[in-house]
């Protein structure tokens, strides 16, 4: 396994990384705990949470995520092997799906302390090595939406008292660094500005959708990321498993995430199916799987700190976590970027 470091940090956090959002909804802890134990026996040392997990958010199940790596972690006793991050949640445009959660989750001092809390005790540990805003409070593009509206809002949490209370955390040592998630560069540059400005804990880490369907990240946050030293985490690597090619021909799997949520349509249109048989045609000629074509391809890009890579089965964790010993030619590299020229970033 290869380790980078994460942004301006000390922390080394394996290029392949281990997201968790489907344990407790589509996978139970005893299945949890078998990827775990498989993950670490491969070198992976990071693992991501959120408060909120698993998706989708629901009351009977928010937190559970959580409890489940928690319990992991005490019973291997391997807490300082970890690389442990987490999320706190924000204000949701669907207030219902989230009301829940401290009655509709905001991005205050009071609520983040409650957060991190009630993260710390469901996690079994008094600190997390990454503490993550999971989305911002303001109406801005993310989650693939386009077509910014611009909207005055006296109702919104300064990104300054959020900042500081991250702070405050960071001071007490119960979160040892900070990071943002579904940002947009003015987003990233403004946290920047106040940890400048204001002498506070600077960010280390962003962690955005990014995969073969989705390169906006490319545009603007990739430059910063890399001037300002701040990793990118990149989540849906596999696209909602739209790059794995077990939807082509208009297949719907029984028990996929696209078949069991019909609300996680991202990936779905007509033009990002093309694009995922285009892409399906260029690994076949380089003969390698279209899943590790293309976390092998998000790998390379020196603005990536960890691919975030997501399994409801052993055999598909398996194939993901081995992507990392692939490095993709410059011919491969260069059929990619032709079809990305035909269908630049199809999901947003």
């Amino acid at each position: 396994m290869d380790y980078r470091q994460l942004g301006s940090s000390s922390l080394e956090v394996s290029v392949i990384g281990l997201g968790t959002m489907t344990w407790g909804e589509q996978n139970s802890e005893k299945e949890a705990f078998e990827q775990m134990d498989y993950a670490i026996s491969q070198g992976v040392n990071f693992i991501d949470v959120a408060e909120v997990y698993p998706v989708p958010i629901r009351p009977e199940t928010s937190g559970r995520t959580e409890s489940y790596v928690g319990n992991w972690m005490a019973e291997r006793g391997c807490r300082d092997k970890i690389v442990l991050a987490t999320k706190v949640a924000s204000r949701s445009e669907n207030l219902e799906a989230s009301r829940h959660i401290r009655g509709g989750p905001r991005l205050n001092r009071d609520q983040i302390r409650r957060a991190i809390e009630a993260s710390l005790k469901r996690l079994r540990t008094d600190y997390v090595d990454l503490y993550q805003v999971h989305w911002p409070e303001r109406q801005a593009n993310f989650f693939g939406k386009l077509n910014y509206e611009h909207t005055a809002c006296d109702d919104v949490v300064p990104i300054s008292e959020t900042l500081g209370a991250l702070a405050e955390l960071v001071d007490e040592g119960v979160v040892k660094h900070i990071g943002i998630s579904n940002e947009t560069p003015w987003g990233l540059h403004e946290y920047l500005r106040l940890s400048r400005e204001e002498s506070m804990p600077r960010l280390v880490s962003i962690q955005n959708a990014y995969n073969l369907l989705t390169r906006a990240y490319e545009v603007g946050l990739a430059e910063m990321g890399l001037r300002e030293s701040v990793g990118l985490l990149a989540y849906s690597p596999l696209a909602f498993g739209v790059l794995t090619g077990k939807y082509s021909g208009n297949q719907m799997p029984e028990n996929s995430r696209l078949s069991l949520w019909s609300r996680f349509s991202r990936y779905s249109s007509e033009l990002a199916a093309s694009a995922t048989q285009a892409y399906s045609e260029v690994a076949h000629k380089h003969s390698m799987s279209l899943a590790q074509m293309s976390l092998a391809f998000i790998c390379q890009q020196p603005f990536v700190a960890s691919c975030l890579i997501g399994a409801t089965t052993m055999e598909q964790l398996k194939e993901n976590i081995s992507s990392f010993n692939l490095t993709l030619s410059a011919e491969i590299l260069n059929d990619i970027s032709q079809v990305n020229a035909v269908y630049p970033s199809p999901a947003a």
